[in-house]
């Protein structure tokens, strides 16, 4: 897809029986629905609010920036009493009822990003029980309550179990944990798609490789979350063994399905039907992800140079949730996000939302103080506003004074 796909959109499709629709890009008409205050993108939310936001939020984390106590306030505000989130509440003074679709997607995005945030325990705890109660017998999760278990519901939940200190190996339902269900999912090593993870069984029960499913199967059957994590080189390498007997091995199998795939052109390709021929950026910026944290980033060194060279209109038509997949690339094999390729991926995802309050004026991974960044008041008057205004401040210090020390910017990760 266009954008690693929304949870809610995919529901959507389910729901009408039609093929999986395409991220709105953020270049589309005007939305229907009024954009809120704090929110990241100015497209319609309806389908996407809470899944970008959580994205555009846990990027910035990774790469040091602190966004503004409105974006975060908004994220916040859309959790309904019972712990759960939608895609996206558009009055959230009304409680939420019967009618409202809440979503595991949704729900576990948001833990991710607040918990990376640090100090919304309270928040996320309640997430993470409403997460524990729609559990299904097979120890996986359906994007509904009570939906068929797909790999990447379950991948997204075992992120967010992950995040809060959780063990997800010791989260079971009916004596099954969330790897039992990834591993109904994976395909064996001979055949069409050797290695890969099914989304869900066809309707004839079959396994049909999915990258999309593969890639993030793979980072939650090592324990991770959306951001992944780099990892030591693999001393195993890319070998398909099987059946898989365990997440690991699950994992590395789906790992050897990514790298051939990604074999020849350094891309993957769309699985919408009528655009089997085109790129998929999304997902390809997720194989990185998956690849760097199974401890192939060498393999994904083509992927990453073809993102980096390929990549700029597709994220500027898509808006937030793209910057915030390739900064989440960019950081898993530690590039610079801020010079990919021609492109700073972290100013552009900032100016998408309200100025945050701080960004440092270096990559995270350099040594470090925390006087280095660029502050400013939250909730300036327009996205970016923050930056320009700490830089004009700057500028009028070193004319007045004649110089300034500069630190670098700190790597924070919560």
């Amino acid at each position: 897809m266009n954008v690693r796909r929304s949870a809610a959109v995919l529901a959507a499709a389910a729901v009408i029986g039609g093929a999986t629709p395409a991220v709105a890009a953020d270049s589309s008409p005007s939305p229907s629905v009024a954009i809120p205050a704090g929110l990241y993108g100015r497209t319609d939310p309806t389908y996407d609010g809470v899944w970008r936001q959580s994205l555009a939020l846990l990027a910035q984390n990774t790469v040091g920036v602190r966004p503004a106590s409105s974006a975060i306030g908004w994220l916040t505000g859309q959790q309904c009493a019972n712990g759960a989130f939608a895609a996206f509440r558009a009055d959230t003074t009304k409680p939420c009822d019967a009618k409202l679709m809440v979503d595991t997607n949704s729900t576990a995005a948001a833990v991710q990003a607040l918990a990376a945030l640090g100090n919304h325990t309270p928040v996320t705890a309640k997430s993470v029980a409403w997460l524990k109660s729609v559990q299904n017998a097979d120890g996986g999760w359906g994007y509904s309550p009570g939906g068929a278990s797909d790999a990447n519901s379950t991948a997204v939940v075992v992120g967010a179990l992950s995040a809060t200190g959780e063990q997800p190996q010791n989260v079971v339902k009916g004596g099954k944990s969330p790897y039992d269900a990834l591993l109904k999912l994976a395909l064996p090593c001979t055949g069409d798609g050797a290695g890969a993870f099914a989304y869900q069984p066809d309707k004839k029960g079959a396994l049909l490789a999915n990258a999309d499913a593969t890639a993030a199967a793979v980072v939650a059957a090592l324990g991770k979350g959306l951001g992944g994590a780099a990892a030591n080189p693999d001393s195993e390498g890319l070998t398909c063994k099987g059946p898989a007997a365990d997440a690991g091995q699950a994992a590395r199998n789906g790992t050897t399905y990514l790298a051939r795939e990604l074999t020849g052109t350094g891309h993957l390709t769309s699985s919408l039907p009528g655009a089997e021929d085109q790129p998929d950026y999304g997902n390809t910026a997720d194989a990185v992800v998956a690849l760097a944290t199974a401890g192939q980033s060498e393999v994904a060194a083509p992927a990453v140079h073809w993102l980096q060279t390929n990549s700029a209109k597709w994220a500027q038509q898509a808006g937030p949730a793209a910057y915030a997949q390739l900064i989440l690339a960019a950081t898993a094999v530690s590039a610079d996000p801020r010079h990919f390729g021609s492109q700073d991926l972290v100013a552009l995802l900032n100016a998408t939302g309200p100025g945050p309050v701080y960004v440092p004026t270096a990559a995270p991974s350099a040594s470090a103080d925390a006087k280095g960044g660029t502050a400013a008041a939250e909730d300036s008057s327009g996205p970016g506003t923050a930056v320009w205004i700490a830089g004009g401040v700057l500028l009028v210090v070193i004319v007045a004074v004649g110089f300034m020390l500069f630190g670098r910017g700190r790597n924070k990760q919560s």
